[in-house]
């Protein structure tokens, strides 16, 4: 007999029905007795198969319900990139050059291992340093052009609309509110490809970080090649990632930030990494150690909630 259930369900009953009618009384003894014993195997072949169905139907609602209340918890940690009113998180930034060795350091050293631990308690952002001209829409980065290009992908991993492909509704156009890339994904995506910043931005180098870190590749070089450069400009539908670097860069210029990387918490300088070392660094020096962050991060939280 056949090993698939419903297969040998279908043999059963075709036995049943088509199987050898004589008048013999002996035969038809014998056949009524096997017809009785196919019966009974055949119910529970019917129930065998019913109960796998309803296991089957049980475990999907599960796992639909699992999802559902997994992506309100993503939707709830989104990057806002640029914090929202109101918010009792304690503000956190790096301004980095996406083609610097002390960014690599600094987000290596510090930034990520921190994060891993306070990301639920910051509102944290990565700046870019880089000079923007007021008269013409040029942005110059001082490890070159393929260096803008590595920060404007970083920076558009980090406002792709999240989960990837979503559109935001006509109430929630600005770039302020929409569902964007969770932090600690688009943070993981930009120290995979700082950590190789001699190959930005290669794109076997870009490919492999977007997926190890679930970011969208063709939505990211949209974003990346898109030549809306209208920085002001942020209820568009798609971001743009020259308009996001140059509003990234004139953040960072009207905050005097120089140097990649220099870490700020709480809208003051914490601590920066430059020519391979640290210095400046808050509680004495103590502030380039990924403990002394995140128990300032902490206790700022405790305060404000």
């Amino acid at each position: 007999m056949t090993g698939n259930p419903y297969a040998a369900y279908k043999e059963l009953v075709r036995e049943e029905l088509f199987g050898p009618q004589d008048g013999n009384p002996s035969v038809a003894t014998d056949s009524r007795i096997t017809t009785r014993r196919e019966r009974a195997i055949s119910r529970s072949l019917r129930r065998g198969i019913i109960f796998i169905i309803v296991c089957f139907v049980l475990y999907f609602i599960y796992v639909t319900h699992l999802f559902a209340k997994t992506s309100i918890r993503s939707k709830g940690t989104v990057s806002t990139t640029y914090s929202t009113t109101g918010s009792k998180k304690v503000p956190l930034e790096a301004h980095i050059m996406s083609k610097c060795p002390d960014a690599r350091d600094c987000l290596q050293q510090l930034v990520v291992p921190a994060m891993e631990k306070i990301s639920d308690k910051v509102d944290f952002q990565l700046s870019f340093i880089a000079s923007v001209s007021n008269k013409t829409s040029e942005v110059e980065c001082m490890h070159g052009p393929t260096e803008c290009i590595g920060d404007m992908i970083i920076l558009c991993a980090a406002n792709l609309p999240f989960p990837p492909g979503q559109k935001s509704s006509s109430s929630s156009s600005s770039l302020t509110f929409r569902p964007r890339t969770p932090t600690i994904r688009s943070l993981g995506f930009a120290n995979c490809l700082i950590s190789s910043y001699e190959k930005i931005p290669d794109r076997t180098l870009v490919e492999g970080c977007a997926l190890e870190h679930g970011i969208d590749f063709n939505e990211l070089n949209q974003c990346a090649s898109r030549e809306d450069d209208d920085d002001d400009d942020s209820s568009q539908e798609d971001p743009s990632g020259i308009a996001l670097l140059r509003r990234s860069a004139r953040r960072s210029e009207e905050l005097g930030i120089k140097t990649s990387c220099t870490v700020r918490l709480d809208e003051s300088v914490w601590c920066v990494r430059d020519g391979g070392v640290w210095r400046d660094c808050a509680k004495g020096g103590e502030g380039s150690k990924v403990r002394t962050l995140v128990e300032e991060v902490e206790k700022l939280w405790k305060e404000r909630n």
